[in-house]
């Protein structure tokens, strides 16, 4: 099993913060990788809220491959930020790791959000091309206000390669997880969290239903669902394709996953939406055991499970800090001085979503609407 550590707070935290949380989940996960994606930036990345940030590993090469890019298209280079890296043993240290600040092409700057972002998902589909044969360019994100890192190595070691716990880089979201190699190889594009137009998850388990899911995805005409390295990234894809494409509210991304029985659908008020949403996206049915923890465009987060409650989660925090983790210790770690009574261990039928600026904590339950 892997293990997930997600923070959302009012204020700005160190990723260390996750990372540390980790390390007290360790036996759940045997170090093969670390992921983070930090949405809401402080630090060096306050002043460019409105800028895209493209997030890469690349070689020399691949380097010079992206800035031709870049430059061909129109994007203007406005801040390059990399790591302080500190060499550790285990970790293979590459050439360059970096995270760069965008203007966008000028015929751009009166487009719409959506055309802006399908921009971005483009060209960052586009870089994905250019580099994933030879291995020279990796980009995991290329959104505004959202920094992603992944690297191969325990979560503690590649925090510390990163030089995190000396940055000053900070979010008000930051989504880690400790990767265990069970079913797949070590691949940097395996490596959650996910991320699309905005939208990042991450989970603990196995999508025993990963092939009719990724064949539907994939039947529906958006370039972005693509890859699948990992037989998680297609729950980043159902999220954004219930919520973003189709236009349905997050919670209805919990009923798409783990369609209700008829007679339980009876007794909800919008039985006939979520009857239409059961039929029509039969395939995106998961079948676990998975724990899915994530966040949208807005800076919601949530935390799921599939039907068979499989995979432990737990919530707990306060107004302005919440922590979701794959174990209570991680909670204990992230926000000591918590009522622990008020701790969420969410089931079957529940999405605990916690409201932008971590200002509330709800659980939504399937069976009472």
């Amino acid at each position: 099993m892997c293990r997930l550590s997600a923070i959302t707070s009012s204020e700005y935290i160190s990723p260390m913060e996750n990372i540390l949380a980790l390390e007290t989940m360790k036996e759940g996960h045997d170090g093969s990788g670390l992921g983070l994606m930090l949405k809401d930036l402080g630090g060096p990345f306050a002043e460019f809220k409105g800028y895209p940030i493209l997030s890469a590993i690349c070689s020399n090469k691949g380097l010079r491959d992206l800035d031709e890019y870049m430059k061909a298209h129109g994007f203007k280079e406005k801040y390059t930020w990399a790591p302080n890296i500190k060499n550790m043993p285990g970790i293979e240290r590459r050439e360059n790791y970096l995270a760069k600040v965008y203007d966008y092409p000028e015929s751009y700057w009166d487009k719409s959000v959506r055309e802006k972002e399908d921009l971005l998902m483009n060209a960052r589909l586009a870089l994905r091309n250019i580099g994933e044969a030879d291995g020279s360019l990796f980009v995991f994100s290329f959104y505004p206000d959202v920094l992603t890192l992944k690297e191969v190595g325990d979560p503690l070691a590649v925090g510390e390669f990163f030089g995190l716990d000396k940055s000053d880089i900070a979010a008000k979201i930051v989504l880690a997880q400790g990767r265990q190699n069970t079913n797949y190889a070590i691949y940097l594009y395996a490596c959650h969290p996910f991320f699309i137009q905005g939208y990042g998850t991450m989970t603990n388990g196995e999508n025993t239903a990963f092939v009719p899911i990724r064949e539907f995805l994939m039947g529906r005409g958006n370039p972005g669902y693509m890859g699948y390295n990992s037989d998680s990234e297609v729950f980043t894809h159902i999220l954004h394709y219930t919520n973003r494409t189709l236009g349905y509210p997050m919670h209805y991304y919990k009923d798409v996953i783990t369609p209700l029985k008829e007679s339980e659908i009876d007794q909800r008020s919008d039985a006939a939406v979520v009857r239409l949403l059961k039929r029509s996206l039969r395939p995106l049915c998961i079948d676990g055991p998975n724990c899915i923890i994530g966040f949208t465009p807005d800076g919601s987060c949530f935390m799921v499970h599939d039907a068979k409650k499989l995979r432990p989660g737990a919530v707990g925090g306060k107004p302005g800090k919440y922590a979701l983790m794959s174990e209570v210790c991680g909670v204990d770690r992230a926000v000591p001085d918590r009522d622990k009574a008020a701790d969420i261990f969410p089931m079957k039928y529940d999405m605990v979503i916690i409201a932008p600026g971590a200002r509330e904590v709800k659980v939504w339950n399937q069976l009472h609407v």
